[in-house]
């Protein structure tokens, strides 16, 4: 029996948005979706427990930060990630690729690979899709992604059309190593900000989606427009048996207008991130809780909110915790954020089912203030 599959359960007859369910061997997955991401083997200052409790149906691992710590042979000695972080539903590891082609200052790349300098101990390492491949394989994540150069906002057509050309030869070599069943290689479609670019990207992608594909190099500083141009390109041309997966996007508005365009997955570290500077997401926009006009405020984060700081604690108590840099103010705030946006999935499928999800859009972005 395949292990993965993909089907379309409803498209919404006023935004052409879907609903659908993949199936992993970790479980199904109901999309359109949110995955909070748990770089270190944890998404950070919350339990597994907490994390179901709040809607959360995947996470997403770094796969260059567990090579360097404990060592992708560790998580292989545990059983892999499951094991190991005691988690039990479906995760998506990265290649390592993003996080290795940021740290500029400390890295050379090559058509083979790159060779960089661990962030941690400065120490040489060198990756190539084959080593992202095997160190995947070791993590035993349901979904790995293919190895790929993304170029940051602003980058030239020529560099841009080279570090294309390296993605899907890089791709390919991905493809030839990869062969573990239980684990779906997801192809990444770059280009940067250039429309015939990300068109050909697609197109030489395509041979290989076989459970999914992503989108990579959005969501990288550009503005929120340009973003959603590119999307509005691609949107017809993505094949429609598979998951359509946006890296790094997280905020509430833009996960709105990508589900409208044809994303089904999702994942960003903003939620968590904000928490732990004291800011929350409501439906009624960003709120500082560690501004001075909360320091008497006796309501609710967020009235719409059922989670389990909404339900239990005052902006008031959570402002002082952040101002006195207790840990439960960010774990709270944590909490809250994830459920939000998990909570905005929920409303996103029933306004798909309901064939309002434009809508629904206009109504909930009336409200909320970024």
């Amino acid at each position: 029996m395949e292990q993965f599959r993909f089907e379309t359960i409803k498209v919404c007859k006023q935004s052409g948005a879907r609903i659908g369910k993949f199936y992993t061997p970790h479980g199904v997955i109901e999309t359109p979706v949110f995955m909070p991401v748990g770089t270190q083997a944890t998404v950070k200052s919350l339990s597994p427990t907490e994390l179901k409790e709040i809607g959360a149906q995947i996470i997403l691992s770094n796969t260059y930060h567990l090579y360097l710590r404990p060592g992708s042979d560790i998580i292989k000695q545990a059983g892999g990630l499951h094991k190991f972080m005691n988690w039990d539903r479906p995760i998506l590891t990265d290649s390592g690729g993003f996080q290795v082609f940021s740290l500029s200052s400390l890295r050379k790349i090559t058509d083979d690979g790159v060779e960089f300098r661990s962030h941690l101990s400065g120490e040489k390492h060198y990756f190539t899709p084959e080593k992202s491949m095997a160190v995947q394989h070791d993590l035993g994540s349901d979904i790995m992604m293919a190895f790929d150069e993304c170029t940051v906002y602003g980058t030239d057509y020529n560099k841009s059309k080279r570090a294309m050309e390296r993605t899907l030869n890089w791709l390919d070599r991905c493809y030839k190593y990869h062969n573990v069943e239980s684990q779906a290689l997801f192809p990444i479609v770059q280009g940067n900000f250039y429309k015939d670019l990300r068109l050909e990207s697609l197109r030489r992608t395509l041979p290989y989606v076989k459970h999914g594909i992503a989108i990579g190099g959005l969501s990288v500083g550009e503005p929120k427009e340009l973003m959603y141009e590119m999307l509005d390109i691609l949107n017809p041309e993505l094949p429609k048996n598979v998951p359509h997966y946006l890296m790094g996007v997280g905020s509430p508005d833009c996960i709105l207008e990508s589900v409208i365009r044809g994303i089904d997955m999702m994942d960003c570290v903003l939620p968590t991130r904000v928490a732990r500077n004291g800011t929350a997401f409501t439906s009624k926009g960003k709120v500082v809780v560690k501004n001075a006009s909360y320091k008497d405020d006796f309501k609710p984060l967020d009235e719409n909110c059922d989670c389990y700081c909404c339900k239990n604690f005052t902006r008031a108590y959570l402002r002082h915790l952040m101002n006195a840099g207790e840990i439960l103010g960010a774990r709270l705030l944590s909490i809250h954020n994830i459920r939000f946006l998990t909570h905005l999935m929920e409303q996103i499928k029933q306004a798909i089912w309901e064939d309002r999800l434009l809508d629904f859009k206009d109504e909930f972005l009336k409200n909320y203030k970024n």
